[in-house]
């Protein structure tokens, strides 16, 4: 889970408005990209969704209170979720 985390945090991506309603409201990131065009970005997704789920397991076990880092970790594999859906789309344009 560190090295999802750390990757997604060191992506540097702007904070999406989609993404920032979908953490507010607690959802965890969508899986949407097909397993059969684009299986690493699939799996990708797929992993997200688990830290997604471990850090709301780990929010609760401690309260939510984790001085708001966990909440922005949710915020980060959002917005990789939103990368990893843009990837996919870029990849069937430029498909040949």
């Amino acid at each position: 889970m560190k090295t999802i985390l750390a990757c997604v945090a060191s992506m540097g991506l702007g904070m999406a408005m989609v993404g920032g309603y979908a953490v507010a409201k607690g959802d965890k990131p969508a899986e949407n990209v097909s397993g059969k065009k684009h299986p690493n970005i699939a799996a990708a997704q797929k992993l997200a969704e688990q830290a997604f789920e471990k850090i709301t397991a780990a929010q609760k076990a401690n309260e939510f209170d984790m001085e708001g880092h966990a909440a922005k970790a949710k915020e980060l594999l959002e917005q990789a979720n939103t990368e990893l859906r843009s990837a996919a789309t870029a990849a069937n344009k430029n498909a040949k």
